[in-house]
């Protein structure tokens, strides 16, 4: 019976047999595959027509050799050792054309054939043998060449990004444009870095992490091909091609090219101050925070970086005025899992992953504490939300604790906060902070500050002497102290400001407002 074939892929640097069985020249010799039919998948490295007995010896293993078998007919000893030799030189398989010699399928060559997995084909119809090798030939020098076109096309297309300053994610987006499948990029954990190519199919991905990552941490399978990652004499990570639909070799050549300019980009500095690590926590916490991608869409990749998601308790921090790099030093020294990405020049996120049945409140006061303690300067600010077991409310926890910290901003050396302040702490400040982009909020604190807000050097200072007395409670001594001045200098500082302003400080509603004016200006100001 004559087998059915798979139709070739055009884009393949090789052929298998199976592919060169498939040619329309090929079919016209109506081709039967009789031995060995399950190793047809074999890649077919050249052809090569031969007659002699030991062609076995002149083989250097891939070829598909082409004979008509004159040489071996009516000793079935030397069909045997025929098919052998050529099994032993690694042939991809011998096509017999039938004719004077062999009428039909020899059962002989059959046998050993089969006995060796070396796939025998024979030709029911004459076929020029020059014909399929001309065009087999013609072929695999123009996939070779196609090979070597697109490495020098990647290589010089990630290159020019490097020398542009092109960030991280440029070069992965390029990368699965030419793959057309999607690319992440681990740490030696398995942890994903970063990732790249169509949304829908990266979530498909990132959904089944742990399973893939498995799978093919051997090497390359399935359209799953990577590539390590690491210079001089160290391994840092890897990239993956996962699902790549195209042939083994183009999918490994693919991920040595992204592997070489990945490398490079690293090297050279990646166009950011930041750590591939770094720069993965920032962008999933800053979506996060901005909501523009909803929490659910944004879970697979927070599994893939190595967050706890399951059956946890969540609790969004949000730290102002210490570095990222002390963060995650003091996670790891006090063994709690979470993210730490900064937002702002002066702000960072900390999302924690807890167990269940520990103590959220007791462990972000923990937190706090070591980091206080380790402050040489001014206190660092930890505001916190409340804790989320839902990971779609982590969102919001994150904006309310970034508008704790902001609403505290200016207030650390002035008021006595806690260790960790949270929204019931800030109080009116908070309330302001949030209305702070209101014209009718901002009109009122222009109209109550009018006399102040000359813009001088002795108004400024007259303002901070006012923040100061309301923020203490009209404490006159207190601000005295705070501004190293004398109670009769404060005395004549607070009368200027009231004949500035037209208002009596000593009444509680009218330094009320103009406290709250205070508060609304600051804020517009941030």
């Amino acid at each position: 019976m004559t087998a059915t074939w798979d139709p070739p892929n055009a884009t393949d640097p090789i052929l298998s047999v199976r592919q060169i069985l498939a040619l329309e020249r090929v079919l016209a010799g109506d081709p039967e595959v009789v031995a060995a039919a399950a190793h047809l998948d074999r890649p077919v490295r050249w052809v090569h027509v031969a007659e002699a007995p030991d062609v076995g010896v002149m083989l250097t293993g891939g070829e598909m050799v082409l004979t008509t078998g004159v040489l071996l007919a009516g000793d079935e000893h030397k069909q045997a050792e025929y098919i052998q030799s050529l099994h032993r030189s690694e042939a991809a398989a011998v096509v017999l054309g039938l004719g004077r010699a062999f009428p039909s399928p020899p059962d002989a060559m059959r046998r050993a054939a089969d006995r060796c997995g070396l796939p025998l084909v024979v030709l029911h119809r004459p076929f020029p043998f020059a014909e399929l090798t001309e065009e087999v030939q013609s072929r695999l020098v123009r996939r070779k060449f196609a090979a070597v076109s697109l490495s020098e096309s990647v290589r010089t297309a990630l290159t020019g990004l490097i020398t542009a300053g092109a960030p991280l994610q440029r070069l992965l987006d390029e990368v699965a444009v030419h793959s057309g499948c999607p690319v992440v990029v681990t740490n030696l954990a398995h942890r994903v870095l970063a990732t790249a190519g169509e949304r829908s199919a990266v979530d498909d991905v990132l959904r089944d992490w742990e399973r893939i990552a498995r799978q093919a941490g051997g090497g390359t399978g399935d359209g799953w091909t990577r590539a390590e990652l690491g210079g001089r004499g160290e391994r840092w990570g890897q990239i993956m091609l996962c699902g790549y639909r195209g042939d083994t070799a183009t999918g490994r050549l693919l991920a040595d090219r992204a592997a070489e300019a990945l490398v490079l980009h690293r090297m050279l500095g990646g166009g950011s101050a930041h750590t591939w690590e770094e720069q993965s926590a920032q962008s999933l916490l800053t979506d996060l925070v901005s909501g523009v991608v909803p929490a659910r869409q944004l879970l697979p990749r927070a599994r893939a970086a190595g967050l706890p998601v399951n059956r946890r308790t969540f609790v969004p921090l949000v730290v102002r005025d210490s570095e990222p790099a002390q963060l995650e030093r003091i996670l790891r020294l006090l063994g709690l899992p979470g993210l730490v990405a900064e937002l702002t020049e002066r702000t960072t996120a900390v999302l924690l992953s807890l167990a269940r049945d520990q103590d959220a409140d007791a462990l972000a006061a923990h937190f706090a504490a070591r980091l206080h303690g380790e402050s040489a300067g001014p206190r660092a600010v930890v505001a916190a939300a409340g804790a989320r077991t839902v990971w779609d409310d982590v969102p919001v926890g994150l904006r309310e604790a970034q508008h704790v910290a902001d609403a505290v901003a200016d207030t650390t050396a002035a008021l006595d906060l806690p260790a960790v302040v949270r929204l019931k702490d800030v109080h009116l400040r908070g309330l302001i902070r949030l209305l702070r982009d209101d014209p009718q909020v901002q009109s009122f604190a222009e109209r109550e500050l009018d006399g102040l807000l000359c813009g001088t050097g002795s108004d400024q200072d007259l303002l901070g002497v006012l923040r100061t007395y309301l923020a203490t409670g009209r404490n006159k001594s207190r601000t005295a102290q705070l501004h190293h001045v004398s109670r009769p200098a404060l005395y004549r500082r607070l009368e200027a400001i009231q004949t500035r302003l037209g208002v009596d400080l000593d009444d509680f509603e009218q330094a009320a407002s103009v406290h709250i004016a205070l508060l609304a200006h600051d804020a517009q100001q941030q």
